[in-house]
């Protein structure tokens, strides 16, 4: 389970890298997408990139550690949601991106029903809980 929460929370974290150290890339990249004008209906896409991440870096460190595992996995689902339906969907070029979304999605789901199961700060926190 720490392999499986290190190697899923690694792409949120490399992707808040990029949100926060290239804002006008990803804004770019957001501005030319087909349905990208459905996000940036509510803010605009600079906004929007920083938003998505920080918080794609908080849900990634709280998944990477397994600290609030299951809040942490509900983060991201809201965050990769909209991100795949602006940025993806209408766009036949980006088919690759749009069905890693759908897999990432599943592994969100899995620590939202299961939280950090084994080796995560939740679990240490539990067991020392029930110990005393």
């Amino acid at each position: 389970m720490l392999i499986f929460r290190i190697m899923l929370s690694s792409i949120f974290l490399v992707a808040a890298i990029q949100h926060l150290l290239k804002p006008e890339k990803v804004a770019t990249r957001l501005v030319n997408a087909k349905m990208g004008f459905v996000a940036t209906s509510f803010a605009s896409p600079e906004i929007l990139v920083i938003v998505a991440g920080i918080g794609l870096l908080i849900g990634g460190l709280l998944l990477l550690v397994g600290f609030k595992t299951k809040l942490a996995a509900a983060l991201l689902i809201l965050i990769i949601v909209p991100i795949t339906l602006s940025i993806q969907v209408g766009n036949p070029e980006e088919l690759g991106p749009l069905f890693k979304n759908i897999g990432l999605a599943g592994g969100l789901i899995f620590f939202l029903l299961n939280g950090s199961l084994y080796y995560g700060v939740d679990t240490i926190y539990l067991n020392n809980k029930l110990n005393t």
